[in-house]
């Protein structure tokens, strides 16, 4: 097994890390659903001199996608993934262990190229800092203008930051996991995630 104790400090820090991040996506979820009700409330009370939340709909589509991505690295950590076990499951312990290192490989290609292209987006979308302090970054241009949502006029780089923060993590769990899955296929067979 490769560094089995340092593997286990490393897990017990970004499941702290990946469970403060889905509680923080659930919290969003429940904001936005708030919004949602109310503002249906509000619609259905329009005689009343009542209406629905302005910009309601751009709050619900900002917080589902921070939020997807909030819960993407405990989702990694915990294996929660959808996988196709029909095969996998009459093969031996090691065997079995292999493959979950094969698909947690795959998932750090996926992870990686996803985080990649959000940064990518994200500097597309932040306007400050310098043309050279961008340029050391690989943010390229700055934009001519800050754009911004229809209705609220929010600052579309901030949920690109956000989900950017999640993708990051993202990234590191499922490193993380590609190490778990290395030792348990070392040792034979896989571990409780």
């Amino acid at each position: 097994m490769i560094a089995p104790a340092a593997e286990a400090r490393v897990g017990r820090v970004l499941e702290a890390l990946a469970r403060g991040l889905a509680y923080a996506g659930g919290l969003i979820l429940v904001a936005i659903a708030i919004v949602t009700v109310l503002s249906i409330i509000g619609r259905a009370l329009i005689f009343a001199g009542l209406g629905p939340i302005k910009g309601d709909f751009e709050m619900v589509e900002m917080g589902c996608a921070i939020a997807v991505f909030f819960f993407l690295p405990w989702c990694q950590l915990k294996r929660g993934h959808v996988t196709v076990d029909i095969v996998v499951d009459r093969m031996p312990r090691r065997a079995h262990a292999g493959f979950g290192l094969i698909g947690d490989l795959c998932v750090l290609i996926a992870a990686s190229v996803i985080a990649w292209r959000l940064y990518l987006g994200f500097g597309e979308k932040f306007p400050y800092g310098s043309d050279a302090l961008r340029e050391s970054l690989s943010m390229g241009y700055k934009p001519f203008f800050a754009e911004t949502t229809y209705e609220l006029e929010l600052p579309i780089w901030i949920p690109y930051g956000l989900a950017l923060v999640g993708a990051l993590i993202f990234v590191l769990v499922s490193a993380y996991s590609v190490w778990r899955s290395l030792n348990w296929t070392l040792a034979g067979q896989e571990g409780r995630p």
